[in-house]
């Protein structure tokens, strides 16, 4: 059953838990960093800690009468999650994040990823049940990573990020009821915002002025059901610049595929518009309008982006 949870991203990681960090619909996903190495045994694995030598090994952690390993058996190869030999999971990223307890048992969580910029990583939940054997399971949400993780007495929570035009389920796993959804989340933009409120210099990201209703609406209209994926090409990207007719404008491209798929917004707060352009494998952008209505500088700004891809 699909649940709309009209309090939003927001409210449900409030509801959940306050370290489900940051509002799914008011950042940007990045990178997560390699989260600090692992204890040595006999520390407390409840937080990240660092015991990895030169050659990046992480010690093994001690778990439910075994250990939990990370290797790489060959240079420059995967590296692999194994628990007394068993292997559950394989990437080029592997990393332990803690020990935690959910409904009275005991949790290991890594992060699992391809690496790369703009993608977290899998989370990887490994438990014992009582008289059972070792368990795991891996929560991706998509082809890049998971949401953060949030920890409460009973239950991991999963609060997904949301892209411009996104639907999509917040998850729990519990080792009762193993993964579930607890309800669906739709990206709101912020209630009441108008062109006036726009302010470019805040902006981490282009992407950032979707939280402006004015914006939402215009792009919506403009965009469709291409808005996430049109979104998803400005991940890769940084700050904005203006034009001369005080437009402004970035460029960014999709993770682990910048120079094959590119994609490009400008913002005219004055006149009310914005304009969208995104480049395929096949090097010919499209435009939202389309190209041939741009005013001129806009469409420099534009040819200037792709001269400078190439």
């Amino acid at each position: 059953m699909r649940h709309q949870l009209l309090a939003g991203a927001c409210g449900l990681a409030l509801l959940l838990v306050p370290a489900a960090g940051g509002l799914a619909q008011t950042q940007t996903p990045a990178a997560q960093p390699a989260p600090a190495e692992q204890p040595a045994a006999g520390q407390d694995t409840g937080t990240n800690a660092a015991d990895a030598s030169d050659d990046d090994k992480q010690a093994p952690v001690p778990f439910e009468g075994g250990h939990l390993t990370i290797t790489q058996p060959e240079q420059d190869g995967e590296k692999v999650l194994a628990y007394d030999g068993q292997k559950l999971a394989s990437n080029y990223d592997v990393f332990f994040d803690k020990i935690v307890e959910v409904g009275g048992v005991k949790v290991a969580l890594f992060d699992v990823g391809d690496g790369g910029n703009q993608c977290g990583p899998a989370k990887v939940i490994v438990w014992k049940p009582e008289g059972g054997t070792i368990q795991s399971t891996t929560v991706e949400q998509d082809e890049c990573g998971a949401p953060p993780a949030a920890v409460s007495d009973d239950a991991i929570y999963f609060v997904p990020y949301l892209l411009p035009g996104d639907d999509k389920p917040a998850l729990q796993w519990s080792p009762a009821s193993g993964l579930t959804i607890s309800g669906n989340l739709s990206y709101t933009p912020e209630p009441g915002t108008d062109w006036k409120d726009i302010d470019p210099s805040k902006y981490d990201n282009i992407i950032d002025a979707f939280h402006n209703e004015a914006v939402y609406k215009e792009a919506q209209k403009l965009l469709g059901n291409d808005m996430p994926d049109m979104a998803t090409s400005l991940l890769v990207g940084g700050g904005t610049e203006k034009t001369a007719s005080g437009a402004f404008y970035a460029t960014g491209c999709v993770p682990h595929d910048c120079g094959g798929n590119d994609g490009f917004m400008a913002v005219d707060p004055a006149q009310h518009k914005l304009y969208f352009a995104r480049r395929g494998d096949d090097g010919q952008p499209k435009g939202w309008p389309s190209l041939e209505t741009w005013p001129a500088d806009i469409k420099a700004a534009l040819d200037k982006a792709q001269g400078e891809a190439n």
